[in-house]
């Protein structure tokens, strides 16, 4: 989640009348600052959260490896203001995923304890808390169902498309062998997927990665 006022949500306009002091109460409770190297694991999986971690500016990614050592990448995402480790500090479960710099960041650890004293004294805090939680919630959601349940020729589109839109909540990777783990599947799946795009001359490749080639056709391919 961010420490920004929320753009969507039935308390956004309070949100923004509320932010700044909601920002101030949650730099009262950081403890520490430090700045990290490239692939420096911010949180990861399976461990014990005690506190949040706050990133002001920087790249993040974020991938999930099963038993089996299958890997699914949620994506990059560059960071403003963003916070990690609420979903544990409210459910007191283990990390459910790997967040890694992928450059180096400046990073400031948000107590556990202090933040649990300032959420019982600032209601407002925990009401903001829950709302960005519920909206991350649904964004995930929205994601990983689609992956599920669509055609990895179609995730692929419809990802270049919102990301076209600039409505990409996270974002790819230049590899792709870890963009064939964000659509959860196999490299040669993944350029198989590619292909059928290209043979449709929806997209096409350059030396950046996918780019839209018609996107009238794209947005019919998906719609």
């Amino acid at each position: 989640m961010q420490l920004k006022p929320l753009a969507k949500g039935r308390f956004q306009s309070l949100w923004e009348q509320e932010h700044d002091a909601i920002e101030q109460i949650m730099r009262e409770c950081i403890t520490e600052t430090k700045t990290v190297a490239a692939q420096y694991k911010l949180m990861q999986q399976g461990q014990r959260v005690n506190a949040l971690i706050l990133v002001a500016s920087g790249r993040v990614s974020l991938g999930y490896t099963a038993r089996n050592g299958r890997s699914f990448q949620l994506g990059t995402m560059t960071c403003d203001s963003q916070l990690f480790g609420e979903m544990e500090f409210f459910s007191d479960y283990q990390c459910q995923l790997d967040i890694i710099a992928e450059a180096p960041l400046e990073i400031a650890i948000i107590n556990g304890d202090k933040l649990q004293q300032a959420l019982l004294k600032n209601p407002k805090v925990a009401l903001f808390f829950a709302s960005a939680i519920a909206i991350d919630y649904q964004d995930t959601i929205d994601i990983l169902t689609r992956r599920m349940l669509y055609p990895i020729a179609y995730n692929i589109a419809y990802d270049l498309y919102h990301q076209h839109l600039n409505a990409q909540p996270v974002e790819g990777f230049s590899k792709c062998y870890l963009e064939a783990e964000r659509f959860a599947t196999t490299d040669r799946v993944y350029r198989r997927a590619v292909k059928k795009l290209e043979d449709l001359q929806l997209i096409k490749r350059d030396k950046e990665g996918l780019i839209i080639q018609d996107l009238a056709g794209l947005e019919a391919f998906i719609e």
